[in-house]
C-alpha cells in the first residue's frame, strides 16, 4: 500500500511525462511544503500529516482567491483556482452544510448551550469530530448561527 506522499511524487512524474504546467506545478509546492513540515517535525509524515499540510496549502489558495478578487485580477485568481482543485483531490470527503448543523445542535442541546458566550463548549468537540472534513471557519458561523 503505497502512502499518500508517495502517490503525489508518482502523480508529479505523471503530470511532468504529460507537460501538464499547472498539475506539475501545484504537486511540486505541496512536496516542497511537505519537505518542509517533514524537517520541521524532524521525522518522515504520516498520511494523517501530509493531508494537514494538504489542507494548509488549500487555505493558502482560498486565501489567496478572496485577495486577487478583491484585487480584481481573474487570472491569478484562475491560476489559484486550478491549483486548488488539484490539492482538493488529495483531501478527504468534505461534508456538507446540513450534517455540521445537525451534529451541531446535538451537542447544543447535549451542553446546555443557550447564546454565543457557549460558543466554547461546542467548537472544540465540532472541530475535532469534523478534523479535516470541514473547515473550522464554516463551523464556526453554523454554531454563532445557531446560538446568536
Amino acid at each position: 500500500m503505497t502512502t499518500l506522499k508517495e502517490q503525489i511524487q508518482s502523480e508529479l512524474a505523471d503530470a511532468m511525462r504529460a507537460r501538464q504546467e499547472v498539475r506539475k506545478s501545484a504537486l511540486r509546492m505541496l512536496i516542497a511544503a511537505i519537505k518542509n513540515t517533514e524537517i520541521e517535525a524532524g521525522h518522515p509524515l504520516d498520511d494523517a500529516g501530509v493531508v494537514a499540510v494538504v489542507q494548509k496549502q488549500a487555505k493558502q489558495r482560498r486565501e489567496s482567491i478572496a485577495e486577487f478578487e478583491k484585487g480584481n485580477r481573474p487570472d491569478l485568481v484562475a491560476q489559484e483556482q486550478g491549483e486548488l482543485d488539484i490539492l482538493e483531490a488529495y483531501l478527504p470527503e468534505q461534508v456538507s452544510e446540513d450534517e455540521i448543523e445537525a451534529a451541531a445542535r446535538a451537542l447544543i442541546a447535549e451542553t446546555g448551550a443557550t447564546n454565543a458566550r457557549d460558543i466554547g463548549k461546542v467548537m472544540p468537540p465540532l472541530v475535532k469530530q469534523f478534523a479535516g472534513r470541514a473547515d473550522g471557519r464554516a463551523i464556526n458561523e453554523i454554531v454563532r448561527r445557531l446560538l446568536g
